[in-house]
C-alpha cells in the first residue's frame, strides 16, 4: 500500500454489523453523534436546573399543598425576584440563556467534524480557535473504547486513538455504541494491511431503545465471538479484593492508625482521631473506585492485538495492535508471596490516561493480580508477537509464532522464582553483595530467542523481558564504588513507563557482554520486524522462487537491505543456530581504557 498523504480507501462493505461504520470510513468528513454537546457540557445545564428546583422546592409544594411550604429562608434568591415583580424578565433572561448556550452547542457541534481516510484518522474542531489533529494509521498505538455511566445509558461511546508521544492522542467522543465498536474494527483492519475487510458479524434484532440499554448493560464485557479472540483470561473478583487488601496502601493506612492509637495512650489527647475520618473516607472512596473499575477484568488474543477490558458501570476496553508493547515486567510484592500472586505491567509508547484520556490503569497494566499459570497464559498472548518474528521469522502465521515464542514463554515461567545461576542466567558475582546484599544471587541477566531477561530483586521480585525489536538503545555505567569492585550496570532503553530495564552489580565484563550481545540481537531484530503491518500479506505469503511484490524489490549496488525479501528465506542468526554459549568478538577487557 503506497502512503500518499489523502488516499482514500476501498469502498467498505454495508451489510451486517459493518454497516454501522462503513459509512464512517469512505474518507469524508462526518459530525459526531448528535448528543455530543450534552454529554460534554449539556450536563451543567442540568446540575443549574437542579438547584433552580431544589430552592422552588417550597414554593411548589405550597401551591399543591398550602401551608405546607414551610419556613421561608432569608436571602432566598427565588422569594426575593418573586416579591419584587421581576419574575417575567428573569424568565426571559433564561430563555435567553438557554437559547445562546443551544446555539453554541449546535455550532460547537456542527464545527467538530471527523474522517477516516485508508491512511489516517483525522479530526477538525473548534469556532474561534481551530484545532486539527491527525492520526497515521501505521503508528497507531492502540485504540480505547471507554462508556462513562452517562454516556452509556444514552448509548453512545469515546473512541481514542493512541499515538506516541504527549497529548498525541484524537478522541472521536461521541459516537453510538454501535458504531464506535464498529469503527475499531474498521481501523483496525487497515492498519494491520489486510488486503480483505472482515466478514460481517450477524447482526441481531433491535428490542428497541430501552431493551437495547439493558441488553448492553447486562452483556459481558468481552464476547469472544465478536471480537474473535482464541482465549480470554479474566480475573478473579476475590483475589481482586484480596490484592488490594494486601498493598501497599493499605499498609500505610494500618501504620498511620497504629500511629495515632499510640499518641493517644501515650499523650491522652483524642483530637488524633480528627485526622484519622479524612484518611479513611479517603482510602474507602480509593478502594471503591479501583474496585468498581477493575471488576471484569479480561485479557483477551485477538487477531489484531491485545484486547484489555474491565469496569462495572463505566467500562473500558482498548485494542493493542502488535509490535506496540516495548517492555514486560512480571513483578510479585512481598505480600502476595504466600498466595502466589504477581502483576503484569508493560511500557507503551503513549501516554493514554493524561489529560482528557482514559484511566492510565488500561495503559499500563495489563494483569492486575494473577496466578503462575494466569501469568503463563497471559505471556502466551502478548509474547508470541514480541518474539515470535525474531524466531521463526516475519513471513510465519501467528500460530507458527506462538510454537517459536514456547521457549520465551517457557523460560519467563521457569524464572520467576529461580535464583544463582539455574535457568541459564548471568547473575552478580560474590563481591556484588556488597551492593545487592539480599539479591546478588538472582540479579542477573539472560538471553531468549526474540528477547532479553533481567532477573531483579529477593524481597520484591520482578522478572523484566525486553522485546529485541523495541530497544532503543543499551548503557553500560560503573560508578566509583562499582569501578573499585570491578562491577557495572546495564539499563536497556526502551520508551518510558512503569517498567524499567536495569540491572546493576553485574561482573564488569558480563555488564559488557549484556551491551554487546544486546545491541547485536536487537539490530537482527529489528531487520525482520513487521509488526507495524502485522496482517499485510498474510493472505497470500510469498515463498521461494515466486514472482510477488517482495520478490520484486529493487536491491542496492551493494546487494539487498537488511529485510528485504530476496527469493529465499533469510538465515537465521548465528545465536540462533550455534551448538554451545554465544561467542561474541570485539568486546574490550574489563581494565581497557575506554
Amino acid at each position: 500500500m503506497s502512503f500518499r498523504p489523502d488516499a482514500s480507501m476501498p469502498a467498505p462493505p454495508r451489510k451486517g454489523d459493518a454497516a454501522a461504520a462503513a459509512p464512517l470510513t469512505d474518507g469524508e468528513w462526518h459530525r459526531l453523534h448528535p448528543l455530543t454537546p450534552l454529554l460534554k457540557g449539556g450536563i451543567f445545564l442540568v446540575v443549574i436546573l437542579g438547584y433552580v428546583l431544589n430552592n422552588l422546592r417550597d414554593q411548589i409544594v405550597e401551591v399543591f399543598i398550602p401551608g405546607e411550604g414551610g419556613p421561608q429562608e432569608e436571602g432566598d434568591p427565588v422569594r426575593y425576584v418573586y416579591e419584587h415583580g421581576v419574575v417575567g424578565w428573569v424568565l426571559l433572561g433564561i430563555v435567553v440563556l438557554l437559547l445562546v448556550l443551544i446555539g453554541l452547542f449546535y455550532l460547537s457541534w456542527r464545527m467538530h467534524e471527523f474522517r477516516v481516510t485508508g491512511e489516517i484518522v483525522e479530526v477538525r474542531s473548534g469556532v474561534v480557535f481551530r484545532t486539527h489533529r491527525k492520526a497515521r494509521l501505521d503508528r497507531i498505538q492502540g485504540i480505547n473504547i471507554s462508556r462513562p455511566l452517562i454516556p452509556r445509558l444514552f448509548g453512545t461511546a469515546k473512541l481514542e486513538v493512541a499515538q506516541a508521544g504527549n497529548d498525541a492522542n484524537v478522541q472521536l467522543a461521541y459516537l453510538g455504541a454501535k458504531a464506535a465498536d464498529d469503527l475499531r474494527q474498521r481501523i483496525l483492519v487497515l492498519a494491520s494491511g489486510a488486503k480483505d475487510t472482515d466478514r460481517p458479524r450477524y447482526a441481531g434484532a433491535s428490542g428497541g431503545l430501552l431493551q437495547d440499554r439493558v441488553d448492553e448493560f447486562l452483556a459481558p464485557e468481552l464476547d469472544p465471538d465478536a471480537v474473535h479472540a482464541t482465549r480470554v483470561v479474566r480475573v478473579h473478583p476475590g483475589r481482586l479484593i484480596g490484592s488490594m487488601l494486601l498493598s501497599g496502601t493499605t499498609v500505610v493506612i494500618l501504620l498511620l492508625v497504629v500511629a495515632i492509637i499510640v499518641s493517644i495512650s501515650l499523650t491522652g489527647q483524642y483530637f488524633l482521631l480528627v485526622s484519622l475520618f479524612p484518611a479513611v473516607i479517603g482510602a474507602g472512596g480509593y478502594y471503591v473506585r479501583k474496585f468498581s473499575k477493575s471488576l471484569r477484568y479480561t485479557i483477551a488474543d485477538t487477531r489484531d492485538g491485545i484486547r484489555i477490558g474491565f469496569g462495572l458501570f463505566s467500562t473500558s476496553n482498548e485494542t493493542l495492535p502488535p509490535g506496540r508493547i516495548h517492555a514486560v515486567s512480571v513483578a510479585q510484592p512481598l505480600l502476595w508471596r504466600p498466595f502466589g500472586w504477581w502483576d503484569i505491567r508493560i511500557n507503551r509508547a503513549t501516554n493514554a490516561g493524561n489529560g482528557a484520556s482514559t484511566n492510565q490503569q488500561v495503559s499500563s497494566i495489563v494483569l492486575p493480580v494473577g496466578t503462575a499459570a494466569e501469568v503463563r497464559q497471559v505471556l502466551e498472548i502478548i509474547l508470541p508477537e514480541l518474539v515470535g518474528s525474531a524466531v521463526v521469522g516475519p513471513e510465519a502465521s501467528m500460530e507458527r509464532m506462538r510454537e517459536g515464542s514456547a521457549e520465551a514463554v517457557g523460560v519467563v515461567d521457569d524464572s520467576l522464582t529461580t535464583s544463582g545461576d539455574r535457568g541459564g542466567f548471568v547473575h552478580s558475582p560474590r563481591r556484588g553483595r556488597w551492593l545487592r546484599p539480599l539479591s546478588a544471587s538472582r540479579n542477573g541477566y539472560r538471553f531468549v530467542p526474540g528477547a532479553v531477561l533481567l532477573r531483579l530483586g529477593a524481597v520484591w521480585r520482578s522478572l523484566v523481558v525486553v522485546p529485541l525489536p523495541r530497544v532503543q538503545s543499551v548503557k553500560v555505567t560503573q560508578g566509583p564504588l562499582e569501578r573499585a569492585l570491578r562491577l557495572a550496570s546495564v539499563h536497556v532503553h526502551t520508551v518510558s513507563g512503569p517498567v524499567s530495564a536495569r540491572v546493576g552489580a553485574l561482573d564488569a565484563g558480563d555488564a559488557q557482554r549484556l551491551w554487546s550481545g544486546t545491541t547485536e540481537r536487537a539490530v537482527e531484530a529489528a531487520a525482520t520486524d513487521t509488526s507495524h503491518r502485522w496482517r499485510d500479506g498474510q493472505e497470500a505469503r510469498p515463498t521461494a522462487g515466486t514472482s510477488g511484490r517482495h520478490a520484486q524489490a529493487p536491491t542496492s549496488a551493494s546487494g539487498p537491505w537488511p529485510g528485504q525479501w530476496t527469493g529465499v528465506a533469510p538465515a537465521a542468526p548465528a545465536w540462533l543456530t550455534q551448538d554451545g554459549p554465544p561467542v561474541w568478538t570485539g568486546v574490550p577487557a574489563p581494565e581497557a581504557v575506554r
